[in-house]
């Protein structure tokens, strides 16, 4: 059997960022960006107010106190995304809103607050004079043009997630579309005879479908377009039908839970072998020991194990990483936290993921399992909000070991 890193590097290998293209800025959330973006322009491109108030000289008001104010001549009033001509000399302020270009003269913004016109009516026109009380540097209260971003500057690299953050970042370049890769496209399936919709009436010896329900939310959160196509019964016309289908809508991958193991009835393997090649179907692991990935009609194939946790926990393991490659994403969404043992821990040896609680208390990470580490049993992967990681070859972890934890919080 590969070890766990062994089979992410060998499925790694087989992917490559998809094809790029141009999408509108308000639909971009999500996608990875192609291509770095710099930036086109100063930001801000003029120097503006950061407050509403009073522009003026800052030497005009540097005496400025409760007792003593200093009376300034208002000679303009500026709003916000006006275009001025003004110049201030000593001895005048022009009253000017929050965002509104700095005039000529003026190197220093008075706050309403710290003036006589604090309490003035909303619309109507400026005073003739101002009474500023408190005094104030040059430079205080102007946002600098160029101070956040100089022209030329690169600001998003190529691989980042657009995020909202991101989003507004490129509005504010006046960046309307933007290049980003194509969203991978995943066909999800299932085998089964004992699995039935949500909503059928549950006959004797039959369960509910909750993989495939599982894996379309994970590959929709991971940033895929997804189509699932239910389950097909444990006959192998069924499933190479249904595989059939599932190249028929040119996905970039083909997902299938169940049929993988060494069931009488599980004919995946065989499937996917009649039209296309299996890579390996065993990794070193547990929950999920049985992982099948190859290739069906020339389309990557996952055949992963039909116990709804081994399914979430391959997922993420090996699923996700090909997702972030398809995607051209640059920095790992994996992320991985220390965490000590509240209590002792057994394992059989293998690599093993387990459901825990994960709180941050005293200033360290303590984690616990969920309780019953069944592979069946998805109400304790509910309850988790990680994935205590158990190495290779540990089979007793005593309390206060030092383990590493997957954090599930941002599935």
């Amino acid at each position: 059997m590969l070890s766990v890193q062994e089979a992410q590097n060998q499925i790694v290998s087989h992917f490559k960022p998809l094809d790029t293209t141009l999408v509108l800025l308000e639909q971009s959330l999500g996608y990875v960006l192609a291509d770095s973006i710099r930036a086109g322009q100063d930001l801000p491109s003029f120097d503006n107010s950061s407050m509403d108030g009073f522009a003026v000289h800052a030497n005009d008001v540097s005496a400025a106190d409760q007792n003593d104010p200093v009376i300034l001549k208002v000679i303009a009033d500026i709003p916000a995304g006006s275009a001025i001509n003004i110049s201030l000399n000593q001895g005048q302020a022009a009253r000017i809103m929050t965002g509104a270009a700095i005039p000529t003269g003026s190197d220093a913004v008075v706050m309403l607050e710290n003036t006589d016109a604090y309490q003035q009516i909303t619309g109507v026109a400026p005073p003739a004079s101002v009474a500023v009380y408190k005094s104030i540097r040059t430079g205080e209260n102007i946002r600098k043009r160029g101070s956040d971003i100089h022209g030329g500057q690169e600001i998003l690299l190529s691989g980042s997630i657009l995020r909202p953050q991101e989003i507004g970042m490129l509005a504010m370049l006046g960046i309307a579309q933007v290049p980003v890769h194509r969203k991978p496209k995943i066909v999800i399936v299932a085998s089964g005879d004992e699995l039935l919709p949500p909503g059928a009436n549950l006959a004797p010896g039959k369960i509910y479908d909750s993989n495939t329900f599982t894996l379309a939310a994970l590959a929709q959160n991971a940033g895929c377009d997804v189509i699932r196509l239910g389950v097909a019964p444990d006959r192998y016309d069924a499933i190479l039908d249904i595989l059939a289908r599932a190249v028929e809508n040119q996905p970039d991958m083909i997902i299938s839970s169940a049929g993988i193991s060494v069931g009488v009835f599980d004919y995946v393997k065989d499937v996917v072998q009649s039209a296309g090649a299996l890579y390996f179907w065993k990794v070193n692991m547990r929950p999920g020991k049985p992982l099948a990935f190859g290739n069906f009609r020339d389309i990557p194939f996952f055949g992963l194990p039909g116990n709804p946790v081994s399914s979430f926990i391959s997922f993420l393991l090996f699923v996700q990483p090909a997702i972030e490659r398809l995607r051209g994403v640059r920095l790992s969404t994996n992320k991985r936290i220390r965490v000590f043992l509240t209590e002792a821990i057994e394992s059989d040896g293998r690599e093993s993921y387990l459901r825990a609680i994960v709180k941050h208390e005293n200033g360290k990470y303590q984690g616990s399992l969920t309780g019953h580490q069944g592979s069946s049993n998805l109400n304790s992967l509910v309850q988790a909000n990680a994935l205590l990681i158990i190495p290779s070859g540990v089979k007793s972890c005593p309390p206060g070991s030092e383990l590493d934890a997957w954090s599930l919080e941002n599935l």
